[in-house]
């Protein structure tokens, strides 16, 4: 995995560009400044862009859109201090496939990279309960919500454990499962709700209240 690092601050863009190189990912280059970052993803083309949120002269949101006006189709994903829900809407509805928070836990960071660049939309489980207004264009529909009736037991149990933005391994450890039983598992919900990715599961079950939570 190759990551850009766009952030203004040096001690956490230096801190977070070794600690992603000792756990053996690829940091092609990590820059404080937005412009020069522009520049580093067009000539780098990394796998993944992990982008601030508050910088000066230019934000992480007009830097996102920057890049998606010029054709970079890479993952980018938000990775801030600010768990506003307004950040999280415009990010997501600009292109983000992520929306981190900086006081994550190393292995949630990496867990969520390797999901990111496999795919897949990731929110930082403190703001799953704004998935339903920020996925752009996500409609759940009655058929959606009225095929959790097939979900086995376990199934919804697992769907639960996805609103709360746990991930494989999270869900595996709580359940005394194998992480390969809980993809399988997960692909078997999203087959039944007809849907295509984890944070719109997450959508569904909050949205409607599926597990009970408030």
């Amino acid at each position: 995995m190759r990551v850009l690092l766009i952030d203004d601050h040096a001690l956490f863009r230096i801190g977070l560009r070794e600690l992603l190189e000792r756990r053996g990912i690829e940091v092609v280059d990590a820059v404080g400044e937005c412009d020069a970052g522009i520049r580093r993803v067009a000539e780098t083309t990394p796998d993944v862009v992990l982008l601030d949120m508050r910088m000066p002269h230019m934000s992480g949101l007009d830097v996102l859109r920057r890049l998606r006006a010029a054709g970079q189709t890479m993952p980018i994903a938000m990775l801030t201090t600010s768990a506003e829900e307004r950040d999280v809407i415009d990010s997501l509805q600009a292109g983000a496939q992520g929306y981190l928070l900086k006081d994550m836990e190393p292995d949630e960071l990496i867990c969520a990279l390797d999901q990111i660049v496999s795919g897949h939309t990731v929110v930082a489980k403190e703001l799953t309960g704004v998935l339903a207004k920020a996925v752009k264009g996500e409609q759940m529909t009655a058929a959606a919500v009225s095929a959790f009736a097939d979900l086995t037991p376990r199934e919804r149990e697992i769907l639960c454990h996805l609103a709360e933005g746990q991930s494989n391994k999270a869900i595996a450890r709580e359940l005394g499962i194998s992480d390969g039983t809980v993809k399988l598992h997960v692909k078997a919900i999203l087959r039944k709700l007809d849907i295509h990715s984890r944070v719109e599961a997450a959508v569904i079950a909050v949205e409607k209240n599926l597990c009970g939570r408030n």
